[in-house]
C-alpha cells in the first residue's frame, strides 16, 4: 500500500475485541480501530498489546491496517505511561494511533502513524490544515459536518492527508470533544472514556416564563447515523475513510454493518475504475446484512444534507426494531397478531403504551392462519400476560431481535479471499508453481519428481487442476491457471498438494514482507501556527506538555481543561449543532413569514429538567449553534481531577 491514498476507500470497522476485529476483517473491513490496555476514549472497551499484535498478523495478510485509539486527554502523570504505550503499539506491528491530547506530540514517540481524533473537534478547514502541518496523515471530522463543509476541509489539506468521516452508529449530540456534562454531575469525564450518557436521560423543557414545553422526552437524544445513501456524495467531497462507530457493539453488529457497507461501497467500486479497496481480498457474505436488524434509535444522515428537524429520538433512546404488525387478540397467557414476516421462538418484540416501550420475549410462536392482513400468530410470552401494561388488541407490534436472523451470525457468516493467478511448469528435475496476487506479489515453489508420461492426458491435466486449486485452507482463491509441460505427465497427488501448500506458504510470507507500514509524518518547518491565540477550558488542555505544545504554536492564552476544576461558575457543558427549539418548530428562522406570528421571535433560554438536575439551554443563533449551560456539583468540584495517579492540576494562564 503506497502512501498515496486519493484512489483507495478504506472501510473502518470497529472492535471491541480482537475476536471482533477478525470478524471485521473478515467481514470487509480494509482497517480496524480497537482500544488499547488504557486511555481509549471507550474505558470499557480495552485490550492487552498481545491480543492486539495477533490481530495485526492477521490483518497484515489482508493488507487491512489496525489502529490504536489513545484518544483520551492526559494528566501529566499519565504522559510517560502512555508514551510507552504509544512503543508497545509500536512494536506489536499496529499501523496508527487515534490521538487527542496534543501533549503526545511533545514526546519522545516511536515513528507510528497519527491520525487526529474526532474529539480533537476538527470543524473547520483551517483547525484540519493545522493538525495535518503538524504531523498528522489522517482527520477524523466531526460527524456534524454538511458534505459540502467536508469538501471545504478536503481542499485546504494537503494532497496526502486522508479525510476520515463517520457513517453510521450512534450519534455524540454534542461536538465531540466538547461535551463537559458527565464530568459536572457524577466525576466520570466523556474526555477520559467513561461518559455516563446524560443525552439519553428524559428531560421536561420549561421556556423563559417557566411554562412546560415537553413532558418527559428525551431530547438531547438523537437518532442514528446511517450515511448509506450519502457514499457517493462522501467520495466526491473527498472521503477515503468511511468509518462505522461502535467499540462497544458486540460481534453480531459488527459482521452486519460491515458487511452492508461493504456490498455498498464495492457497488461504486464497480462503476469507478480509478477507484481501489484499500486492502485486498473480496469477501463474500454468507448472509444479507440489513442495518435494520441490529440496535438502533433510528435512522439520520444528521447535517449531510443540511439541518433537518427530525433528527431526535425523543421518544426513547432503545431499539425499538422493525413494526410487525397489530395485536389482533389477546388471551390469558398469549396474544394474537398479524404479520407479513416469520417469526421463531425467542424473538425479542416490544411496544409503546403511555409513552413507554415495553418489551417482551416470544417464548413460544405459533402459526395459525393466513388472512388478508398477514399471517396470525399466536405468541406465548415469557412474561405473564398481566405484567404487559396496556398490551390489548390494535396495538402495534415491534422486533427488536430476530432470533432466526441473529442466529445465522453465530455461525460461519462470511469468506474472505485474495485471488491469484497461478503458473505449473515442468523443471529440469520435476516442477515449479508460481503464484502472483492481485497486488503483483510473487513466489514460487518447486518439488523433485521423477517424470512419468500420462497415459490418460485429459485425466491427468484435470488433476493438476484439481489438486493445485484447493486453496480452500488459505487466504486465496485461485483465479487462473497455466500449465506448460512438453507433454502431459502422470503426478502423484501427495506431490501436488505439497507443491501447492510450500507455494500458498511462500506468497503468504512475502505479502508479508511486502506489506507497507507508514511511518509517522513529519511536521512542517517553521511550526505552523493555531488557528486562535486564546484557548478556553473546552480546548481540553490538561498536561504541561499539551500547553508547551500549544504554545510553540502561537496560542498566547491557555486554560487548563474542564477536568482541572478551575471552573466553578455556570459555563457551557455542552456545545451542539442540534437545536431543541428547531426540533420543535420554536426556532426564529422558522417562524419568519408565518401566517399569525408578529414581530420578532427572539431564541430565549430554556430550561431542561432532569429530577434535581436543571441545565440551562442557550441559543447562538448566528453559527447555529445550541449550548448546555451548567455548574460543576460542588462534591465533584471538591474531589481531586481524575487520573491514574492522584495528583492536583491547577489552572494556570501563562503571561501573554
Amino acid at each position: 500500500m503506497s502512501n498515496n491514498f486519493s484512489n483507495k476507500l478504506e472501510l473502518l470497522a470497529p472492535a471491541k475485541t480482537a475476536a471482533i476485529g477478525r470478524d471485521a476483517i473478515l467481514h470487509g473491513a480494509d482497517a480496524v480501530y480497537i482500544g488499547g490496555p488504557a486511555f481509549g476514549a471507550r474505558d470499557k472497551a480495552g485490550n492487552s498489546i498481545a491480543d492486539i499484535a495477533e490481530l495485526v498478523k492477521y490483518a497484515h495478510r489482508f493488507h487491512a491496517r489496525i489502529f490504536v485509539t489513545l484518544n483520551t486527554i492526559l494528566h501529566d502523570a499519565e504522559l510517560e505511561a502512555a508514551r510507552q504505550l504509544a512503543y508497545d503499539c509500536h512494536n506489536a506491528g499496529v499501523d496508527a494511533l487515534i490521538v487527542q491530547d496534543m501533549g503526545l506530540l511533545e514526546m519522545d514517540l516511536p515513528p507510528i502513524d497519527l491520525h487526529a481524533s474526532t474529539q480533537c473537534d476538527i470543524r473547520t478547514p483551517e483547525k484540519a490544515r493545522f493538525l495535518a502541518d503538524v504531523g498528522f496523515s489522517q482527520i477524523v471530522l466531526a460527524r456534524e459536518l454538511t458534505i459540502k463543509e467536508i469538501a471545504n476541509v478536503r481542499n485546504a489539506l494537503p494532497a496526502d492527508t486522508i479525510v476520515e468521516h463517520f457513517i453510521h452508529g450512534a450519534l455524540c449530540v454534542a461536538y465531540s470533544g466538547q461535551c463537559n456534562i458527565s464530568h459536572a454531575h457524577t466525576g466520570r469525564s466523556a474526555n477520559r472514556g467513561d461518559c455516563s450518557q446524560a443525552c439519553r436521560l428524559p428531560y421536561n423543557l420549561e421556556d423563559a416564563q417557566g411554562r412546560v414545553v415537553a413532558y418527559d422526552k428525551h431530547l438531547l437524544s438523537v437518532k442514528d447515523n446511517n450515511q448509506s445513501g450519502n457514499l457517493r456524495a462522501l467520495i466526491a467531497a473527498g472521503v477515503r475513510s468511511f468509518k462505522i462507530e461502535g467499540r462497544y457493539k458486540d460481534a453480531g453488529y459488527v459482521k452486519n454493518i460491515t458487511g452492508h457497507y461493504r456490498q455498498l461501497l464495492d457497488e461504486i467500486l464497480a462503476e469507478r475504475s480509478d477507484l481501489s479497496a484499500a486492502s485486498s481480498g473480496k469477501t463474500t457474505l454468507l448472509f444479507t446484512p440489513n442495518p435494520d436488524k441490529t440496535f438502533h434509535r433510528g435512522a439520520t444522515d444528521y447535517f449531510s444534507n443540511g439541518r433537518q428537524d427530525d433528527i431526535g429520538a425523543f421518544d426513547t433512546p432503545t431499539f425499538v426494531g422493525l413494526e410487525l404488525g397489530h395485536v389482533t387478540q389477546v388471551g390469558d397467557k398469549w396474544f394474537e397478531i398479524a404479520t407479513h414476516d416469520s417469526l421463531a421462538n425467542s424473538d425479542g418484540m416490544n411496544y409503546q403504551y403511555k409513552r413507554v416501550v415495553h418489551g417482551l420475549q416470544a417464548n413460544v410462536v405459533e402459526r395459525k392462519h393466513d388472512t388478508e392482513d398477514g399471517t396470525i400468530w399466536r405468541i406465548h410470552p415469557n412474561e405473564a400476560m398481566h405484567t404487559l401494561e396496556g398490551l390489548r388488541a390494535g396495538i402495534a407490534i415491534s422486533r427488536n431481535r430476530d432470533h432466526t436472523w441473529e442466529h445465522a451470525l453465530t455461525k460461519k457468516s462470511a469468506e474472505r479471499r485474495i485471488s491469484v493467478s497461478a503458473h505449473f511448469a515442468e523443471t529440469g528435475q520435476g516442477y515449479m508453481l508460481s503464484l502472483e496476487d492481485e497486488d503483483g506479489i510473487s513466489a514460487s515453489a518447486d518439488i523433485a519428481f521423477e517424470k512419468f508420461v500420462a497415459q490418460h492426458p485429459e485425466e491427468a491435466e484435470a488433476s493438476v487442476r484439481e489438486q493445485l486449486g484447493r486453496l480452500g485452507g488459505s487466504d486465496f482463491e485461485l483465479g487462473t491457471l497455466d500449465i506448460v509441460w512438453t507433454q502431459a505427465r502422470f503426478i502423484a497427488s501427495s506431490a501436488l498438494n505439497k507443491l501447492r501448500r510450500d507455494a500458498v506458504n511462500k506468497l503468504a510470507a512475502a505479502r508479508l514482507l511486502a506489506y507497507p507500514r507508514l511511518t509517522r509524518k513529519e511536521a512542517v518547518q517553521p511550526p505552523a501556527r493555531y488557528p486562535e491565540e486564546t484557548l478556553s477550558f473546552l480546548a481540553n488542555v490538561y498536561n504541561e506538555s499539551a500547553r508547551n505544545f500549544y504554545a510553540q504554536h502561537g496560542v498566547k492564552l491557555i486554560d487548563a481543561a474542564y477536568e482541572a476544576h478551575g471552573e466553578t461558575e455556570e459555563v457551557s457543558l455542552m456545545v451542539t449543532r442540534h437545536c431543541i427549539r428547531y426540533s420543535l418548530s420554536l426556532c426564529p428562522k422558522q417562524a419568519k413569514g408565518v401566517a399569525g406570528v408578529q414581530g420578532q421571535v427572539r431564541a430565549e433560554p430554556m430550561t431542561l429538567i432532569n429530577g434535581s438536575e436543571r441545565l440551562t439551554l442557550k441559543f447562538d443563533c448566528k453559527p447555529c449553534e445550541m449550548h448546555v449551560m451548567g455548574k460543576m456539583k460542588k462534591n465533584i468540584l471538591k474531589t481531586a481531577p481524575p487520573s491514574i495517579i492522584p495528583i492536583t492540576l491547577h489552572k494556570r494562564r501563562p503571561q501573554p
